[in-house]
């Protein structure tokens, strides 16, 4: 009976919705599947769903398994559908791949233009890129650190203080010993909230990953090496948790990182609380500005996003070379009006930032308009916000 009901079933008509879902994807399936999923609707063992991108302006459809031995068929359709889908739109997306993107790096966080600009370009370099925002507390530091960590195909996020049997370095267990925030994060972002309070037991760890790419760890006589080739994304609290005045020698001495930690940022942002007319302004944004839901798919997009632009080498023509050490050496000049030194450390995150701009837009040549953002970007960086 199940198979003459199922061979009835065959002779139906698709609904009108199914029909138009199907057409949608067949240009990205073979006549064979597209043919077997049209049986199987008919049968109902299988149901259309939405998959909208709406960063991209697309929207398509998935399979749903009804049956359960056809859960395995579906994901490995979808699976692959995505990935024909993907493909497709990557190139129209990556012409306002930088608004777009921007709008979803806490989207309710109104400011911090420069910050959110440079977490940005983080998620696209391919070499390390430390970055830390350092200042008061509620200011929606942690939420750019949360949008991040959503963002980056590979991340970690955790508070620099750990818990009791975690840190920054290894999460212990008994006997066990695993990697801990660190290197969880391997190949991809490491998002720490609240630096300042770490233990001191994870500075030297902390120091190795930023710079040689690992970290070690001795317990009962045993030595434990883990991977951590990653980029710091951190915020911190000044020593007080609260910065107390604008000016630079004030807010120097409420510093809760000596300079050897702090030399091995490639940008630091101070962030303090807005005053009257900066509330005011950002009131104004709140109630003007309907926010919106992040689609989950479009995380996902971006992600896969992000793991095509991987691909891309991108070089800086020599003229633009020039511009990048002359820039960097004007910074040197004015130094003492900054809150940190100008070191070389700076040339390799512009070089770095740069390239990310550029591959964020799938181009492997940087042009004027990368440097110039990160000139920017690097200028308010090295400002009081």
């Amino acid at each position: 009976m199940g198979r003459i009901s199922d061979t009835l079933k065959l002779l139906k008509s698709l609904s009108p919705e199914d029909t138009s879902a199907l057409a949608n994807i067949a240009g990205f399936s073979s006549m064979d599947d597209i043919r077997k999923l049209k049986n199987l609707i008919k049968q109902g063992k299988i149901s259309l769903k939405p998959y909208t991108l709406s960063l991209a302006g697309s929207s398509y459809s998935l399979i749903k398994a009804e049956d359960k031995e056809l859960k395995s068929y579906a994901e490995s359709f979808n699976s692959r559908l995505k990935k024909q889908i993907n493909r497709k739109v990557f190139s129209d997306f990556s012409k306002g791949a930088f608004e777009k993107i921007k709008s979803v790096i806490a989207p309710h966080i109104v400011g911090f233009d420069g910050v959110k600009k440079a977490v940005i370009l983080q998620l696209f370099a391919l070499d390390r890129l430390h970055i830390l925002m350092l200042g008061d507390p509620g200011t929606g530091k942690t939420e750019i650190l949360r949008s991040a960590s959503d963002l980056y195909p590979i991340s970690s996020f955790g508070l620099g203080s750990g818990t009791s049997s975690a840190g920054l370095s290894v999460t212990v267990k008994g006997k066990d010993v695993m990697p801990g925030l660190l290197p969880m994060a391997d190949g991809g972002l490491a998002c720490i909230d609240e630096l300042n309070l770490m233990k001191k037991d994870d500075m030297a760890s902390l120091y190795n990953a930023m710079e040689k790419g690992f970290i070690t760890y001795d317990k009962g006589g045993d030595h434990y090496k883990f991977d951590a080739r990653i980029s710091v994304l951190a915020t911190a609290n000044p020593k007080k948790d609260q910065f107390s005045g604008r000016e630079i020698s004030a807010i120097k001495k409420q510093l809760p990182f000596d300079s050897a930690l702090l030399s091995r940022f490639h940008l630091i942002f101070f962030v303090l609380r807005p005053d009257v007319d900066e509330f005011r302004r950002i009131a104004r944004s709140i109630i003007k500005d309907e926010k919106k839901e992040i689609n989950r798919g479009d995380i996902e997009f971006i992600r896969d996003y992000i793991k095509h632009s991987e691909g891309i080498d991108v070089v800086i023509p020599s003229a633009m070379e020039h511009q990048i050490v002359d820039f960097v050496a004007d910074l040197k000049k004015n130094e003492s009006k900054y809150m940190i030194e100008i070191s070389p450390r700076i040339v390799y995150g512009f070089v770095r930032m740069a390239k990310s701009a550029a591959r964020m837009e799938l181009r492997s040549l940087v042009e004027q308009r990368d440097v110039n953002l990160v000139k920017d970007i690097v200028k308010e960086s090295l400002e009081i916000n």
